[in-house]
């Protein structure tokens, strides 16, 4: 057997160019049968690109692709499904207005039932640890929820090529390890796995191979199990993620209190909350874990005042109550907030990077609403040199930045307007090492000059290296605080199953 035909995949010298950038430039990639192969680089590097022109999203301008030793043109993703391949995008491709089991069912073979294809979602879903609701539109899911419908769609194409682009952003890290017994079970089955993740441990616990890209180009190949996070991140951004800083934390009055705030969903599927209570002072920053989907959206809705039903006082700023107010008005007293979704709430797709930050910032509305648009292009370019945002200027389209890109400008945005309480939700989702560093120091020095920072993320290993407390939200209710160093990722673990004891965690943070 040749070398060739003992691959799954070859690209030879793949090229891609758009307007403003070469998101591709003369790229080779090998992937045997069986091997879950990494791709690894900055926001902005290729990677996405290069994975939709392996899917048939995106056709190249030069180059070659050879699947199982054959030379393939794949002109569409109902083509590379055909031959075996599958993909979970980082921004997803379901339709908001049918159910999952719907959604999922256009991507498969004619022939099928919708309730077999309901039986087989539930199937498959119980049996990779995945929680998925066939019959949920999809637009009453959290971000989260969505990226699990389509881990489920791919894997129900029983694919001999997968590719996943952050998979484990959704997940506990009991249900991760669950993940990943199931992908080398697939890979010791001959599946392979393209695996693109910013999370360093993830790469070098699970991949055989990496292939590094910057700047659109093959930078380097490693064994990711011969190398450490340094060097991993030295071979993505050139250096090792500066160490966190922070000085030590004097929480000083309460900023935000929420006391007894129970909300009934407004969706069918949403999640109610049941009596959440919890307070952030200023100078702390507080942070909030859980699976997605068990009242985080609900919750920052409340907080953000896009649903403004709590009881005035189930929600106070400053002492002062706030829970039917309205967005403006909270901005107004200094809370400002980043959603979990970047494009459609935190910026309109259309519109440029300037247009982007009327939607928070006033600075340059006059009194009689008249828009100073030099003042808007200063702030953005402001924005975009502080926090070091790959874009093509002010006026580039929102949807025309990389995902990290347009995560560290809407961050941005809110740290820029120097808030008073700044709640973010996943500040780091699909953003890379360098980027989330970037990110995480913003947040700890803001918390440093007096902010209070409500984090709400996913990611244990973020939340444990900037918070000072913990809470953990599950169907809708919210354990006591603990310290950090009161903690540990196994037991925060537990919990965001709904496995807590009160009792223990209160004498655990009353001891904090």
């Amino acid at each position: 057997m040749s070398v060739e035909s003992a691959l799954r995949l070859e690209l030879r010298n793949i090229s891609k160019q758009y307007p403003s950038v070469k998101a591709n430039d003369r790229v080779s990639l090998r992937v045997k049968p069986g091997e879950i192969h990494a791709v690894l680089g900055e926001n902005g590097a290729g990677k996405s690109t290069l994975m939709k022109i392996i899917y048939g999203a995106v056709r190249p301008d030069e180059g070659e692709m050879l699947w199982n030793g054959e030379p393939v043109s794949i002109r569409n993703p109902h083509e590379a499904r055909r031959l075996g391949i599958s993909m979970v995008f980082q921004h997803f491709s379901l339709f908001d207005t049918l159910t999952a089991a719907e959604n999922v069912w256009l991507g498969l073979e004619k022939g099928l039932s919708l309730a077999e294809v309901s039986r087989r979602i539930v199937e498959v879903a119980g049996a990779y640890g995945l929680d998925v609701d066939p019959l949920r539109p999809v637009h009453s899911l959290s971000v989260g929820e969505r990226q699990r419908v389509e881990i489920v769609r791919a894997l129900l194409t029983k694919p001999q090529l997968l590719i996943l682009d952050e998979p484990t952003s959704v997940l506990t890290p009991q249900a991760v390890e669950k993940l990943f017994v199931t992908l080398r079970q697939l890979a010791s089955e001959g599946c392979s796995i393209l695996y693109i993740s910013h999370k360093l441990d993830e790469i070098r616990a699970l991949c055989h191979h990496c292939t590094v890209l910057g700047g659109g180009r093959v930078t380097g190949e490693v064994d990711p199990t011969q190398e450490t996070n340094a060097s991993l991140s030295r071979l993505m951004i050139g250096a090792e993620p500066p160490a966190l800083q922070r000085v030590a934390a004097h929480a000083g009055d309460v900023v935000l209190r929420v006391q007894a705030l129970s909300l009934p969903a407004q969706d069918p599927f949403g999640t109610s909350l049941d009596r959440i209570g919890f307070e952030v002072r200023a100078g702390e920053i507080v942070g909030i874990a859980g699976v997605s989907g068990n009242g985080q959206q609900e919750l920052m809705a409340a907080l953000s005042g896009e649903d403004a039903r709590a009881e005035p006082h189930a929600i106070e700023l400053f002492q002062r109550a706030i829970g039917n107010l309205s967005p403006a008005i909270r901005r107004r007293r200094g809370l400002h907030f980043v959603p979990e979704e970047r494009l459609g709430r935190g910026a309109v797709p259309s519109l440029s990077l300037a247009q982007n930050s009327l939607l928070t910032r006033q600075e340059a509305v006059g009194a009689l609403g008249w828009i100073s648009m030099p003042q808007v292009d200063a702030l953005a370019h402001r924005l975009i040199s502080r926090f070091k945002v790959k874009a093509g200027g002010p006026h580039a389209a929102a949807k025309s930045l990389s995902g990290g890109n347009l995560q560290k400008y809407i961050v941005g945005r809110e740290i820029d307007a120097k808030p008073r309480l700044l709640i973010v939700s996943q500040p780091t989702w699909g953003v890379d090492v360098g980027a989330a560093a970037q990110i995480h120091a913003e947040l700890l020095k803001l918390s440093d000059e007096g902010c209070a920072v409500l984090v709400v993320s996913e990611e244990l290993d973020e939340l444990f290296g900037i918070c000072d407390r913990l809470h953990v939200i599950a169907r809708g209710r919210l354990s006591p605080g603990v310290a950090v160093s009161k903690t540990d990722v196994e037991t925060i673990g537990q919990w965001m199953s709904g496995l807590w004891d009160a009792h223990e965690t209160e004498v655990a943070d009353v001891g904090a």
